[in-house]
């Protein structure tokens, strides 16, 4: 039997690591990364670099991440892709695993913040289990969500007394589906529509940008004064870096 242990390395800065996730990492066999094609290799050479400082005893291994359909916006298309895109993966983690973990040994799979918010990893390895081709025992380690390092940089709180929050991704804000008068913590934008655009413009917005890292940018203010502010910064800093991570609270009534 192989462990595996999906460990959340928080939203960018290595400081978001518990100690927890630093305890497991120092004790693990392999570390194993897929990588993507792109500019978005940045986001493997942190994980890379967070290997090398909290798991120097284990081997690292790299491979191509299963490939991706991106730009949809439909929904049931969307659902279709992630779910062919996430099948693809399943098959090359069981044989990374069969193949690159000897028996008894452990791994950490590295989640980008929290595992538990929009992030597949868990539902693969759940999948692992059932499918049974290989036998693990398996450990999730929480990290710090991006959503958590937005608030903290803009020094406000997710919630307010009384007050229901919603994450959601974006495309169903631009789609008008959130609970109405919920508080909107809105992730996964997309490169050409966003959900800045579908929303009013006496909301209070606190947006921010590749969070934790050296790069972070941060806009806050009425929503109908910083909306072309925000959507001019996304737009350059996605031009200049190759790719956006983007994340913001909205606070509406």
């Amino acid at each position: 039997m192989r462990t595996v242990h999906v460990v959340g390395i928080g939203a960018g800065s290595p400081g978001h690591l518990t100690l927890d996730a630093v305890e497991t990492l120092s004790q693990v066999d392999v570390v194993l990364l897929l990588h993507k094609r792109g500019a978005a290799d940045e986001l493997t050479d942190a994980r890379t670099a967070i290997a090398e400082r909290f798991a120097p005893q284990a081997r690292v291994v790299r491979r191509q991440d299963a490939h991706r359909e991106r730009g949809t916006t439909e929904e049931g298309r969307y659902l279709q892709t992630t779910q062919e895109w996430r099948d693809e993966r399943l098959a090359l983690y069981e044989e990374l695993l069969s193949g690159e973990v000897p028996d008894g040994g452990s791994v950490a799979l590295l989640a980008w913040g929290d595992p538990g918010i929009y992030d597949g990893t868990v539902d693969t390895v759940e999948r692992i289990v059932e499918r049974g081709n290989v036998e693990i025992a398996w450990t999730v380690i929480p990290g710090i969500s991006a959503p958590a390092a937005l608030t903290a940089a803009h020094r406000v709180t997710m919630t307010r007394t009384g007050r229901p929050a919603v994450v959601t991704p974006a495309r169903q804000v631009i789609a008008g589906t959130p609970a109405e008068r919920a508080d909107l913590v809105v992730m996964l934008d997309g490169a050409d529509q966003h959900g800045v655009d579908a929303l009013d413009d006496d909301a209070t917005v606190y947006w921010g940008a590749y969070l934790g890292t050296p790069d972070e940018a941060l806009i806050s203010g009425r929503l109908g004064d910083v909306r072309a502010e925000i959507l001019s910064t996304r737009a350059e800093l996605r031009e200049r870096k190759g790719w956006i991570m983007d994340t913001y609270l909205v606070r509406r009534g």
